[in-house]
């Protein structure tokens, strides 16, 4: 009998060890995180690249009589006659010209062609734009040059009205693909220079590729730099964040750089006006779509700004142009 019962007690105490080591198990059992998956730099560029062909127009002229070429928005281009070379050699017979223009913060964000001027101490701050342009012509695949200035006349109405302070200036993009200005110096026989004619820009242009018209913004607010951190896996080739400056529309500013020890990107040039009201603009791609997050500001010294994972939105390029089109 004394054996019964020692055999019912230890029955007894197994079945409690099992169960308390079943809920054990239940209470320490680890629920390992969503694991995001984020884009590669080419899925990113692909986007842009997208965005780029999109908006590119092209024409075929004979070279010998020169191009004389009207843009979608009514801008006009003129390459003399005579002028288009390949290798110092005038070329006859058929060129293609490819000819992209932007004017707008939302088509500025998609290409990657933000309005970031370099200024004479090497570093960058927004300028307000009259138009970037990104001009080519070739032969059969072949790169021709021109051998003398090349005109292009701009209506004002674009971007808001004449403005006489704006000067010529021309783009240069770096091995991340990220585009900024330098301006263009006076040069011989007119090459470089711009003037206001009435509602228009006159540009002389001494080469191919990209131009920009433009201005320094300029506010008296005292200055400060900005933080703004994103999601672990994101970073410069995957990703970029834009400012776009209330009441700006023909502006976009672009964060350059990236601190991979607090995985964020920063204006660290201090060029942001204290009080500035603006737009965060963080942009990634997903699935073949952008993906992508807004938030209002109003800057103060030293601010430091967060996205998280969940603030953001799937959608077309399309979406992300009509919500930029949409901020004051």
């Amino acid at each position: 009998m004394k054996k019964i019962k020692n055999l019912f007690a230890i029955s007894l105490l197994a079945m409690v060890l099992f169960y308390a080591c079943n809920n054990d198990d239940d209470v320490n059992e680890v629920i390992p995180d969503e694991i995001i998956e984020t884009p590669s730099t080419e899925e990113f560029q692909q986007l842009q690249t997208a965005a780029i062909d999109q908006i590119r127009q092209e024409a075929q002229f004979e070279a010998e009589d020169g191009v004389q070429f009207e843009s979608e928005k009514g801008v006009a281009l003129n390459i003399f006659e005579g002028t288009l070379k390949l290798n110092g050699e005038a070329v006859t017979g058929p060129v293609d010209l490819e000819f992209i223009e932007i004017f707008d913060a939302g088509s500025m964000l998609t290409t990657n062609k933000p309005t970031m001027g370099i200024k004479e101490d090497g570093s960058k701050a927004l300028l307000i734009s009259g138009g970037e342009f990104y001009i080519n012509v070739t032969q059969n695949g072949e790169q021709l040059e021109i051998s003398n200035h090349m005109q292009l006349v701009i209506p004002t109405d674009l971007s808001g009205g004449s403005d006489q302070d704006m000067t010529l200036w021309n783009g240069r993009i770096d091995d991340d693909e990220n585009l900024a200005w330098e301006e263009e110096r006076d040069g011989p026989d007119g090459a470089g220079n711009m003037f206001v004619e009435g509602d228009q820009y006159v540009a002389f242009l001494s080469g191919f590729g990209w131009t920009n018209v433009d201005r320094f913004f300029s506010d008296p607010r005292p200055k400060t730099s900005l933080e703004v951190v994103v999601p672990d896996g994101y970073d410069m080739g995957n990703s970029a964040v834009y400012l776009y400056y209330d009441g700006e529309p023909n502006a976009l500013a672009q964060l350059d750089t990236f601190n991979e020890s607090a995985n964020s990107f920063s204006e660290h040039y201090g060029q942001i006006p204290v009080g500035l009201e603006m737009h965060v603009i963080f942009v990634t791609e997903e699935d073949g779509e952008w993906k992508y997050s807004i938030q209002p500001q109003t800057v103060e010294d030293g601010d430091v700004y967060t996205f998280e994972e969940d603030d953001f939105i799937i959608g077309s390029e399309n979406d992300v142009n009509n919500a930029i089109e949409n901020l004051p």
